[in-house]
């Protein structure tokens, strides 16, 4: 029943889609005078603050109390549940949005009142519950110093004879069982049609069965910089933010393996009941303009997701972005209805792959 509402959730997100462009722009009064906003924390976090709260706040004069989280949504929707909301705005990635809005979770957006062309966004027919952003990246890593010819394919990941040593991986199937089909064929654009079938399942394990004995499995993306660092692994993967960090910030001579790159949408959405809706309203307006998704480039390698943002974009930031021509070429699009819908069944057996 569930994934029966989620396809409904989803054809209706497309309809909105279609007609976004007859929406006449709404001049809404905004009247709140303080947002709680929750996002990822770290060095992301300090950027979104930079590009977003703080001339958001300069600009309207709305005072922003941040918060963080590790992208759990059970806790937005234990908040709703209890009627103890007190985010207002949070960060989502798209499995998260679809997920709770199908669960009556997330206030339902209306574009109008954003005076916002939908038709603009990447992935702006993902929900009809949040706005996006911004387009990140997980990608292969690795140090230049130790391999100076490459990886240069997924395949390279996958081929311990070519590049012997440990690989690092973050434990999950997600991303791993996509590039393991990749690495044995399946061209980017079949890669859920096969991922979708019992048998393509099976290849994708099979596949990383070939080096499951020279896996280093991490639990959170910031330790690949000093795993690399440390010689532990020969490469990783990792979202390509955190290289561009380790590069830019500590000196490291780490370089990025663009193939395959698996993107995704960061989406701003608004939990039901929140206590300042109007003031949460204005900030995702705010943070829908070009100029403002252009902003976040200049302070984190994140693509901007409304495509009129790319022509305000610093041209020497443009080549380490995901949405880069250089690097989409055979990028993948991460499917979040797909891991909203088969996320659990896969997990689990991917937690009964790791015992064996």
């Amino acid at each position: 029943m569930m994934r029966k509402h989620l396809m409904m959730v989803r054809t209706l997100a497309v309809t909105g889609l279609a007609v976004a462009g007859a929406l006449v722009p709404a001049s809404p009064t905004f009247a709140d005078g303080q947002l709680t906003i929750t996002s990822f924390g770290g060095a992301y976090q300090r950027s979104v603050r930079k590009a977003y709260f703080e001339p958001f706040s300069k600009a309207t004069g709305i005072k922003i109390t941040e918060d963080e989280y590790n992208g759990e949504f059970a806790k937005v929707r234990a908040m709703v549940e209890s009627n103890n909301v007190s985010w207002d705005v949070i960060d989502l990635a798209g499995d998260g949005v679809i997920q709770l809005c199908a669960e009556g979770m997330l206030e339902t957006v209306d574009w109008k009142k954003l005076d916002l062309d939908r038709a603009k966004f990447i992935g702006g027919d993902i929900s009809d519950c949040g706005i996006p952003y911004v387009v990140s990246s997980i990608i292969v890593a690795y140090d230049k110093d130790k391999l100076p010819n490459g990886p240069t394919t997924i395949s390279d990941f996958f081929d311990t004879r070519k590049f012997p040593g440990k690989r690092g991986l973050k434990k999950q199937p997600d991303k791993n069982l996509e590039w393991a089909l990749i690495a044995d064929g399946v061209p980017v654009t079949d890669v859920y049609k096969v991922l979708s079938t019992p048998g393509g399942v099976d290849r994708a394990f099979k596949k990383l069965d070939t080096i499951k004995k020279d896996i280093v499995w991490y639990a959170s993306s910031a330790q690949v910089p000093q795993l690399l660092a440390d010689g532990q692994v020969v490469m990783a993967q990792s979202p390509n933010g955190s290289i561009y960090n380790a590069v830019k910030n500590s000196g490291k001579h780490f370089d990025m393996m663009w193939d395959a790159q698996v993107w995704e949408l960061g989406i701003w959405s608004i939990p039901k009941r929140s206590p300042h809706r109007d003031a949460a309203y204005k900030f995702l307006a705010f943070a829908g303009l070009p100029q403002a998704q252009a902003n976040l480039t200049n302070y984190f390698p994140y693509g901007p997701a409304n495509q009129d943002s790319i022509a305000l974009v610093d041209p020497t930031m443009l080549p380490h972005l995901p949405t880069a021509k250089e690097h989409i070429g055979n990028a993948l699009p991460r499917d979040a209805a797909f891991w909203t819908d088969n996320g659990d069944d896969l997990r689990q057996r991917f937690t009964i792959w790791l015992a064996k």
